[in-house]
């Protein structure tokens, strides 16, 4: 008799529940609220909470207290954890199989480059960090800026420190701006790193797709020294725009450490 074949990989058995994948599929795009999930979803509060339970405890996603209101929560799925299962899931099928990124589309790239906009408070340290490392990154192919709902004089002493440490980049002379002084600007992406700063009431024109990172004000980090909350924070905000890359740019197709 034939041994039991094995159960699938456990991302396999997460993934391939309907109302899962959509919910992994909503939170590629943007950190959401519990009750935005449903309403993007069309699902029951209980039935998508209870679904997130089973992707937070198989270490998909990830949920953290909004600094705007401390009574929400943002989930946030980790597209690093989900590369290294999808690998892990084909390498159990087949040892030659891997995570390969897909071709890049044959269509022609648009002659205008893509522009974003990140936006949080102070725009002193989470979204001048984000425009310098997207920058550095694209090397010229993305228009990238960043401003504030209520900018601070200068930038963070930290955050020039781990840039300049990190990268070798230097935000030094850059001066924080009001996020009014773009309001006649086109972006295709506004990326707000900030829970507060993604409830006031942006219009700009052409209507850009609104992204949401939910990421904690490094500068409100607990004790004397806050250099090692931006240090995370330049890790965390670097990591999301490796996976923003492939939307940004077609050229851009694998994701690089």
């Amino acid at each position: 008799m034939r041994p039991a074949d094995p159960a699938a990989p456990a991302f396999v058995q997460l993934a391939a529940h309907p109302l899962r994948w959509r919910l992994l599929k909503e939170l590629a795009v943007s950190d959401y609220r519990v009750r935005e999930l449903v309403e993007r979803t069309g699902q029951p509060q209980n039935l998508i909470s209870y679904h997130l339970r089973l992707l937070r405890a198989g270490g998909l996603v990830t949920a953290r207290r909004s600094s705007c209101d401390a009574r929400d929560s943002y989930y946030h799925l980790d597209l690093q954890q989900c590369a290294h299962e999808f690998a892990r899931a084909g390498s159990a099928l087949h040892p030659a199989l891997g995570f390969a990124p897909a071709p890049p589309p044959s269509s022609p790239r648009a002659a205008r480059r893509p522009a974003v906009l990140f936006a949080c408070t102070g725009n002193s340290a989470r979204s001048p960090i984000a425009e310098a490392l997207l920058r550095h990154r694209t090397k010229g192919q993305v228009e990238v800026t960043s401003a504030g709902s209520h900018p601070r004089p200068g930038m963070h002493p930290d955050a020039v420190q781990v840039l300049r440490d990190q990268h070798g980049i230097d935000i030094s002379e850059q001066r924080p701006r009001h996020l009014r002084t773009l309001n006649d600007r086109r972006f295709d992406y506004m990326i707000t790193l900030c829970d507060k700063v993604r409830e006031v009431c942006l219009d700009f024109t052409g209507h850009p797709r609104l992204v949401h990172w939910s990421i904690p004000d490094p500068a409100a980090a607990a004790g004397p020294d806050g250099h090692p909350a931006f240090v995370r924070t330049v890790v965390e905000i670097d990591t999301r725009i490796r996976y923003l890359l492939p939307l940004l740019t077609p050229a851009s197709q694998e994701v690089q450490p």
